[in-house]
């Protein structure tokens, strides 16, 4: 049995990062984990949000899950965070939430847990590696300790071959791609589980 609690946090404009963190979710419950899916706070204004037909639709979807909080950051041993990326780095959403983190930085309360990283972009070569890669160094900042995927399965010769963490562009989630969020959250709570042991 595993012995992580694993905080699966997302944001998402338009649905595709909540169906990634759904998945995630779904994966590390399989492989035994506790789990806990949580949303990050929309930041931008209700008039810009409700003038997108689908951004306000994903925004009511989201409204079903909870916020993420202090408490769930401090129950957990393992994090898990899935964005959209923006202009090469990640939402604006998700760096104003980690910078309301400083609390919790003071108190070292982060360290020493594990923290794995996806990001979507419009296109391929949208910067999703860059919003990923920004959220690992904001992880070390808070003493924590990045789980990227590498290529350790042969899922990740299929999925596109990104090794720092999982990368899509808007659409369905196919077989390919669940497997490689299912690789991820298993190697994620492996590596949670032997540092918490």
């Amino acid at each position: 049995m595993s012995s992580t609690n694993l905080l699966i946090v997302f944001y998402s404009t338009y649905g595709t990062n909540h169906a990634i963190a759904t998945e995630a979710a779904k994966a590390a419950e399989e492989a035994g984990a506790s789990v806990r899916l949580r949303r990050i706070a929309e930041t931008a204004p209700a008039e810009v949000v409700n003038s997108q037909d689908g951004w306000k639709a994903q925004a009511e979807k989201a409204a079903t899950v909870d916020l993420v909080s202090e408490a769930d950051l401090e129950w957990c041993n393992g994090l898990f965070i899935s964005s959209p990326t923006r202009y090469g780095g990640m939402a604006s959403q998700t760096r104003a939430w980690l910078d309301t983190l400083g609390g919790l930085w003071m108190r070292g309360a982060l360290a020493g847990k594990t923290l794995s990283a996806a990001a979507t972009a419009q296109n391929k070569n949208g910067g999703a590696e860059g919003a990923i890669q920004q959220t690992y160094v904001s992880s070390m900042h808070f003493g924590m300790i990045p789980v990227a995927p590498g290529y350790g399965d042969p899922i990740k010769f299929e999925d596109g071959g990104n090794p720092y963490g999982f990368v899509m562009q808007p659409g369905e989630l196919t077989d390919t791609l669940k497997k490689s969020i299912h690789y991820q959250i298993k190697r994620q709570i492996d590596i949670t589980s032997k540092l918490a042991a």
